[in-house]
This record gives C-alpha cells, structure tokens and sequence, in this order.
C-alpha cells in the first residue's frame, strides 16, 4: 500500500493535488462542450438547403452523377 504520509509539506501537496484535478476536469468539460457546439454548427450548415456557390462550382449539383467525372477522369 502506498505511503500517502507527506507530514511536512501534505498542506502544500494536496492542495495542489485538488486544483489540478480541478482545472484538468474543467478543460475536459469545456473541450465536450466545444465539441457538441461546433457539431450543431456543423450540422446546421451541411443541413438541408442550398448549397453555397463555391461548393457548386467545385463539385457540381447533388442531383448530377457526371460532375464527378470532370474531376476523376473519364472511365474508358
């Protein structure tokens, strides 16, 4: 079994213990909830409607299998 007797300097190891557990647990809570936010963002632009120009002009219609072919070449 461990020896967790620190005797003269338990007041300045626990402590630091605790606030590091602590700050350690805040950053994985605000890195989840960066996370779900930037997924909702995502989410919201590929969602339904209209693609932006840019896209449409780089890959073509969603509806339109041959504006693929222009940049993979023609099947011979």
């Amino acid at each position: 079994m461990p020896d967790l007797d620190m005797s003269p300097y338990a007041a300045f190891v626990w402590p630091a213990w605790g606030i590091s557990a602590i700050v350690l647990a805040a950053l994985v809570v605000r890195a989840a909830a960066a996370s779900r936010r930037w997924k909702r963002e995502l989410a919201r632009l590929e969602g339904p409607g209209e693609r932006p120009q840019a896209a449409l002009g780089a890959i073509g219609r969603k509806d339109d299998p041959q504006a693929a072919q222009g940049a993979m070449g023609s099947k011979k």
